[in-house]
């Protein structure tokens, strides 16, 4: 199932040491194919997209683990069905829709000066404000992608918050500097999960 939990890209880390990366079902075959049981307690997989760990149930084959993961409630992500709009006055074939936008007459007078009239400049005001919105979430999203990871494998290494100051102060300099040290498979794995958390207009 294309949507399921094991299509999830991940990774996983043995102890400090990255051991597989791929979707969910291909790091769940290879630990069951390529580890000893013994070494699980030392084994830690992490959702790509969250940063978070993964809880996975490795008793009985291939098939129930992965069953099992998909059949947990809330884990499955939500497929939602094309909804029907509502149709309203506009230029549908444009894909353009009429709606109210209720202003101040100083407020249409500046509008309809602009090139283009009103609607024009208002929907690029609007899309410049949606670009710059969107940014503003990717570094956040990044950020917190980060600071999961970091929060499960890095609590313990040197400078650990002076790197998460500077993660969420967006000084990336600084950032780097403050994980240069680390064991190279964490400090690696964190710069990847980090890269949207700098980025500029």
């Amino acid at each position: 199932m294309q949507d399921s939990l094991t299509q999830i890209n991940c990774t996983a880390f043995l102890g400090r040491t990255h051991f597989v990366k791929g979707t969910l079902q291909h790091v769940v075959k290879f630990i069951k194919e390529n580890l000893e049981e013994s070494k699980l307690v030392e084994l830690l997989v992490f959702d790509d997209s969250t940063g978070k760990p993964i809880d996975i149930d490795f008793r009985g084959s291939l098939e129930e683990i992965l069953d099992r993961l998909n059949s947990e409630p809330g884990r499955i992500k939500d497929t939602k069905e094309k909804e029907q709009p509502v149709r309203r006055a506009g230029r549908p074939k444009l894909g353009v829709v009429s709606g109210e936008v209720t202003l101040l007459p100083r407020q249409w007078d500046w509008l309809k000066a602009q090139p283009g009239g009103a609607s024009v400049t208002l929907r690029k005001l609007i899309d410049e404000a949606r670009r710059s919105g969107e940014n503003g979430n990717k570094v956040r999203a990044a950020q917190e992608v980060t600071y999961h990871f970091m929060t499960a494998m890095a609590g313990d290494l040197p400078q650990y918050e002076e790197a998460l100051r500077a993660l969420y102060a967006t000084n990336e300099n600084r950032f780097y500097e403050s994980i240069d040290d680390w064991t190279p498979d964490i400090r690696d794995y964190i710069k990847s999960l980090a890269s949207n958390s700098f980025t500029q207009e």
